[in-house]
């Protein structure tokens, strides 16, 4: 008997007397060996295209092969450390280069954390969701190569709310945050045996560097002024600093919380909540021509022109007889008017919070799979799955306004003016 790997080639030699026909040779194979002899070959395969392509990495950044001696060397490499990586073909070591002289950045790497936080998001979504033990075991080996046995479901889903929960409160080093989003999204839980709201609080900024970064989200009862306080103390602490301007929604006690945590800032109304609130005593047959009416306000070119608009958009809506979109009008337009107190390249970006709303949208479509959230907590942690699985995507890495422009607040007559 001959063996090639593990495939068993068995050989019988026809006694005298035997149909002629039959075969000298008989081939068993063993069906789930071949399929492990093939999931390690391509397992090892992967696991060396990978390890090629880091060391092309380090190459181009060294300007120079390994042990390769030119003048046109930019850094020098020190050994390498193992990484675990898995695939959809099973887990592989990386060797990660370690240099000298030049810091090594990998794609490979960055797309490793975001398939952590990716995972982390997906098992606390499968649990939430109440899927079955042996339906997640399935989805995970499909997805990721690897089953996850029902004695250690429960232990990662400790574990990724470790993680998130860490990068929940992780100290913030983006310098200054100028320009801050916040909002509130409310979800169901079942609290003793009843069905409640409960509010997670999410803000997001934009940091001195230009760039989008997601700061945290907390539980807030309801959105009330203790909440907010809480809310903007926590994120104080953590070490949100150099506000100037807040965006959000109309809301009592979030503007109270901003006057007392942060004095030195702005708030921005969101233009959009605003129109919505105007339209909701209008009849459906003027919606139209209101909001052409609204929109020139913040088209003008300067606060001044756009009070002055104001003025004409109120005393038109009280001849059209809309005496209570006049009423709103006349009392929150000034709100939302304070962008126009900084630069004009940020306008578009800074009068609503769009950006925000985007992310609530990805959040309400994600937890709708679950429904109602058995407390408080689960709703926090897959809410802060979504946004730490953002945080590491292009979202953030993507520059999103040139801050230079802020040097220069103050200097024109409107901003001087207020």
């Amino acid at each position: 008997m001959q063996s090639f790997g593990r495939i068993r080639l068995s050989h019988t030699n026809s006694p005298k007397g035997e149909t002629a026909n039959m075969s000298e040779k008989i081939v068993q194979l063993n069906e789930e060996i071949i399929k492990s002899e093939l999931k390690e070959l391509v397992r090892s395969s992967v696991e060396e295209t990978l390890n090629n392509l880091l060391d092309k990495e380090a190459q181009e950044l060294t300007n120079a092969a390994r042990y390769e001696r030119t003048e046109a060397r930019q850094g020098y490499r020190a050994g390498h450390y193992d990484r675990n990586l898995t695939t959809t073909s099973g887990d592989v070591t990386l060797k990660v280069p370690k240099l000298k002289g030049v810091p090594f950045e990998t794609a490979i790497i960055e797309r490793y954390r975001r398939r952590e936080s990716s995972v982390e998001e997906a098992l606390i979504e499968m649990y939430l969701a109440g899927v079955s033990v042996r339906r997640v075991e399935d989805i995970t080996e499909a997805l990721w190569g690897t089953k996850v046995s029902p004695s250690t479901i429960s232990e990662l889903n400790k574990k990724a709310y470790v993680h998130i929960e860490e990068w929940r409160n992780r100290p913030l080093r983006g310098g200054k945050y100028p320009y801050v989003y916040v909002d509130g999204i409310y979800l169901r839980r079942n609290w003793g045996g009843e069905y409640e709201n409960v509010s997670v609080l999410v803000a997001i900024a934009v940091n001195e560097d230009g760039y989008r970064e997601v700061l945290g989200a907390a539980e807030g009862m309801k959105e009330d002024k203790a909440s907010w306080t809480e809310f903007f103390k926590w994120l104080k602490n953590r070490g949100l600093d150099g506000v100037r301007l807040v965006i959000g929604d109309k809301c009592l006690g979030m503007l109270e919380a901003v006057g007392e945590v942060y004095p030195e800032a702005k708030y921005q109304r969101c233009t959009v909540h605003f129109y919505r609130n105007v339209f909701s005593v209008v009849p459906r047959s003027k919606g139209k021509i209101v909001a052409k009416m609204l929109k020139a306000i913040h088209a003008q070119e300067s606060k001044s022109a756009a009070r002055e608009k104001a003025k004409l958009v109120i005393a038109a809506l009280k001849e059209m007889k809309l005496k209570e979109a006049a009423a709103k009008v006349e009392a929150g337009i000034e709100e939302t008017l304070t962008y126009m107190d900084f630069p004009f390249e940020h306008w578009t970006r800074i009068r609503t919070n769009n950006v925000i709303e985007r992310l609530n949208r990805e959040i309400r479509r994600r937890t709708r799979v679950v429904g109602t959230f058995p407390d408080g907590n689960s709703a926090l942690m897959l809410v802060c799955a979504r946004l730490r699985h953002v945080a590491g995507s292009q979202w953030g890495n993507k520059k999103y306004m040139n801050m230079k422009h802020l040097e220069n607040i103050g200097s024109t007559p409107d901003s001087i003016a207020g």
